[in-house]
């Protein structure tokens, strides 16, 4: 079972599938294993359905998937990466992220679903989001400031991941891909607009500096 959010108070150690682990590389492990594949952008129809749900575990191919979708979000430098933004159409996503009190969290859930969180504990916290789909712009966005998520690990191991803050804004937003929903899709149609003009003037450079990225890392 994940350690809740709770735990993280004093205990500062970086949590890997929400287990909090004595020591960890700064590159995850997946990282160095992974190939990094070309990100989806808005307008290509996978980003646009439900994506399907993860039916065969513990296999090599679920297991070079996680560490592609590692490699690619590492040189895009995104806190996560769902599996329909490296054009595959399946239930997962992965995610490497310093939450607001410095706790690093690591991980991939397949099969995500996230738990209804009730009334009584419900703030919405309005900060900047962007997305690795959407080179280049951010727009100040209402999220809950709690989220839990439920699924399976590439082994088919049952998780519970829990994130306040800036990680649970995370955990929403990928799940929210994998519905085939864009953060875009909150936005005003006028904000919306202005986002992708934005997007269309910066996507060259931000595909760029992926680039660069890539090839420092020998990826």
């Amino acid at each position: 079972m994940a350690v809740g959010f709770g735990d993280t108070s004093q205990d500062r150690r970086v949590r890997v599938l929400g287990e909090p682990v004595d020591s960890y590389p700064r590159l995850a492990p997946e990282v160095e294993r992974g190939s990094v594949r070309r990100i989806t952008v808005v307008g290509e129809e996978i980003l646009r359905r439900p994506c399907r749900e993860v039916t065969q575990f513990g296999t090599q191919e679920l297991s070079q998937l996680v560490d592609d979708m590692f490699a690619t979000n590492q040189v895009a430098e995104g806190a996560g990466l769902a599996a329909n933004q490296v054009d595959v159409d399946l239930q997962l996503f992965v995610w490497d992220i310093t939450d607001d009190w410095g706790v690093r969290h690591v991980g991939h859930i397949a099969n995500p679903v996230l738990e209804e969180v009730p009334t009584e504990q419900r703030r919405l916290v309005e900060e900047p989001e962007g997305c690795l789909s959407v080179p280049g712009p951010y727009r100040v966005l209402p999220r809950l400031d709690r989220a839990v998520v439920r699924g399976r690990d590439k082994n088919g191991k049952a998780l519970v991941i829990e994130g306040r803050g800036y990680f649970a804004r995370c955990l929403q937003h990928e799940t929210d891909h994998l519905y085939g929903h864009l953060y875009l899709d909150r936005l005003a149609q006028r904000e919306r607009k202005a986002a992708l003009r934005e997007m269309a003037a910066s996507k060259d450079e931000m595909l760029a500096r992926r680039a660069a990225l890539a090839r420092k890392l020998g990826k």
